[in-house]
């Protein structure tokens, strides 16, 4: 049994698709509400919440596999449920900023999972994602509403993978031998700009978006309403105020592990139009 949590989040539902399309049985698809769930055929839906132990407990009984997102519950009972349970095998998607920005509170909260995953018995694979091409939907608002998409760091140009992409190299890891105990940076196939995007999606929806760059103060104030004043500011030094060499670099994990070049920005923002309209 393999168990997805997130399952209908923009990594797990693709992530589903690709295990139910080579053949994996039996599935499982963590979701809040099992009744409103939408997944493939002979992919079972299980109620359950990351954040409640015991449903949690639940869900993960007869699981071998694990695919997990991290902080979104208690880690630690997480992980020990999942090694009483007999879990054989967690994939675990963390992020770059581990390896590149260590300092910063969300790197370090994704550090302390790993860690405990390391720790538990189980056998491990640990995915290390950098931007998200699906973080552009914050700006979908705007879009829709035809305003001005307003943005720092425009000119900062990041290697944003497709979220599908992430969910590939989980396929691999989950299915095929040879990936335990490794760890995965994983980037798309170019950098990004974040006026690039724009100019992306609205080549996608054939029409002008209009875009101006903001400041990073001007930023932080949109962005500590909705995230906190500490994952504002980790989140602005990852996009622009604080970039290195390690975070700007493209590499061709994903190429190399699923045999699949790793999709570009333009076509995540073709197969997600409907969400800007």
């Amino acid at each position: 049994m393999t168990l997805v949590t997130g399952a209908t989040g923009n990594i797990g539902s693709a992530l589903l698709k690709e295990l139910q399309a080579c053949g994996v049985r039996p599935l499982r698809g963590l979701t809040r509400d099992a009744a409103t769930a939408f997944f493939p055929d002979g992919v079972e839906a299980v109620e359950g919440d990351l954040a409640k132990s015991a449903s949690i407990i639940s869900a993960i009984q007869g699981v071998r596999s694990l695919f997990l997102l991290p902080n979104l519950g208690p880690d630690a009972g997480i992980l020990e449920a999942a090694r009483q349970a007999g879990v054989d095998h967690v994939v675990l998607v963390s992020s770059i900023t581990v390896q590149t920005h260590p300092h910063l509170g969300p790197a370090r909260a994704n550090l302390a999972v790993e860690r405990l995953l390391k720790a538990s018995g189980m056998a491990w694979t640990i995915l290390w994602p950098t931007q998200f091409a699906s973080n552009a939907l914050m700006w979908a608002a705007s879009i829709r509403g035809r305003e001005t998409v307003r943005a720092p760091y425009a000119e900062t140009a990041l290697p944003t993978i497709h979220p599908a992409d992430i969910a590939a190299v989980a396929r691999v890891a989950l299915t095929e031998p040879g990936h335990h105990g490794q760890t995965y940076a994983l980037t798309g196939p170019e950098p990004v700009t974040a006026r690039q995007q724009v100019e992306v999606i609205a080549a996608a929806l054939g029409w002008q978006i209009p875009f101006t760059e903001i400041s990073r103060r001007e930023a932080q104030v949109h962005m500590a309403a909705v995230f906190g004043a500490e994952a504002a500011d980790a989140v602005l030094d990852v996009i622009g105020g604080d970039v290195n060499d390690e975070l700007l670099t493209v590499r061709d994990t994903i190429a190399r592990i699923t045999g699949t070049p790793a999709r570009p920005f333009r076509q995540w923002a073709e197969e997600n139009a409907h969400a800007f309209r």
